[in-house]
């Protein structure tokens, strides 16, 4: 996808490729990936450099033991390799794997706005957001880091307008309004480690329940 001004950081790419990214984030890096040329170059060359690392890595012994139970494995019949799940619409492939492929199950958020939760642990929490044009989500900072991927549309806040394939890093130094722009309705996929801190009453009344 061109005209993506927005990336991920590097820090994300290569903990995501290490696989020390928390899960949440992981699907929005993932994500990401699979919708930006420049990004999935930069995947591709921390994952090189780590291949390199594991190469240089000094061999050590195994016991005849291991090896044995290794070489029973291969004897075992192979299970048929599941069929990939791609892309539908505007929801990458690693999003509709995390759905299992169904489409996503909405929920009011109030005002035409709409949330659907498709992953949630000790981790953290990744959500899809729907938000119609001009309808402002309400202010608010972070308790952690919360990254969003616009899949459709588009929002603007303090920091910029953010297109479909842009990502929006924001941490405790960020407070923002974001608005939906003119046009179609802005989906996001939105990943968080802790609970946004709202500035208004309401949305903090309701936070419990949309588990936001």
């Amino acid at each position: 996808m061109e005209n993506i001004r927005h990336h991920i950081p590097e820090e994300l790419i290569a903990a995501y490729v290490s696989g020390r990214l928390p899960h949440p984030y992981a699907i929005v890096v993932a994500s990401h990936v699979s919708m930006c040329t420049e990004c999935r170059v930069r995947f591709e060359a921390h994952s090189a450099a780590g291949g390199a690392v594991l190469d240089d890595l000094e061999t050590a012994a195994v016991s005849p033991e291991l090896l044995d139970s290794v070489l029973e494995l291969l004897d075992l019949p192979e299970n048929a390799p599941e069929a990939a799940i791609e892309a539908k619409g505007v929801y990458p492939a690693p999003v509709m794997e995390v759905l299992g492929g169904n489409d996503p199950k909405w929920r009011s958020l109030g005002t035409g706005a709409k949330q659907s939760i498709i992953w949630s642990g000790k981790e953290g929490s990744a959500r899809l957001l729907l938000i119609p044009a001009g309808q402002a989500m309400p202010n608010h900072t972070h308790n952690g880091l919360e990254l969003t991927l616009v899949l459709q549309g588009s929002f603007s806040d303090d920091d910029g307008q953010f297109a479909t394939g842009d990502v929006e890093v924001a941490d405790q130094q960020v407070k923002h309004t974001p608005i939906a722009d003119p046009g179609p309705a802005c989906i996001c996929l939105a990943a968080t480690d802790a609970p946004l801190r709202f500035s208004g009453i309401v949305p903090r009344l309701f936070q419990p329940i949309f588990r936001i």
